[in-house]
């Protein structure tokens, strides 16, 4: 292999990497394999960053310590268009609303969504668990050792974030997921403003359950 001797040539020689892969890449695996230092990795794709930004059709989106390349989302309706992909399956707002709370109160059991929500979420979390979204990530130390829930790789992929540590506000999120899912009803409410308020109407308790 040759020595990637300067920025440029680093540059050039991560965005044909990221081209081919197509999945994301962890920083450190391409120091390690390109034989330079993260913080060179850093700077090489802050530059690319700053190439594909804004109206270019290509984005570089970072989740965990991971990179990737990624088709711009305004763009996406087009890309449908002339592609006709298989649609990625539309989460209900019953299960994005379910995945709100499991993001910023992880890792967290389905009783303690379902306290939040007042709702049970038995259809919720398994459209999660099926889409990838969610994943079971320990058991917790109670009665019954319920399962507990974390959101996964594929979730900070989907909404592009880098982090669980990075999570915006629940109305960024929001407006995020109306991106994705432009035919959902938009929401100017925020699950973890006054949860006392909310009553959803899609999923209800039986009557056992709310005995």
């Amino acid at each position: 292999m040759g020595t990637i001797d300067t920025t440029y040539n680093l540059k050039e020689v991560l965005r044909a990497v990221l081209f081919v892969a197509g999945e994301g890449i962890e920083k450190n695996y391409l120091a390690e394999k390109l034989q330079v230092s993260e913080k060179d990795i850093d700077k090489a794709l802050v530059e690319i960053e700053k190439e594909l930004s804004g109206e270019c059709g290509i984005h570089l989106i970072r989740y965990k310590n991971k990179v990737q390349f990624s088709s711009n989302p305004n763009y996406a309706n087009y890309v449908s268009d002339v592609l006709s992909p298989v649609r990625e399956k539309s989460l209900t707002r019953a299960a994005l609303e379910t995945l709100a709370i499991i993001a910023y109160k992880q890792p967290v059991t389905k009783l303690e969504i379902e306290d939040i929500r007042r709702v049970n979420c038995d259809y919720a979390t398994q459209a999660l668990l099926d889409q990838n979204m969610i994943e079971i990530v320990g058991r917790k130390d109670a009665v019954g050792r319920p399962l507990m829930f974390g959101t996964t790789d594929a979730f900070l992929k989907r909404f592009n974030i880098e982090s669980v540590d990075a999570l915006p506000d629940y109305e960024q999120l929001m407006q995020r997921i109306k991106v994705l899912h432009d035919d959902e009803e938009p929401t100017n409410d925020s699950l973890f403003k006054n949860v006392e308020d909310f009553h959803f109407e899609d999923e209800s308790l039986n009557e056992q359950q709310e005995g």
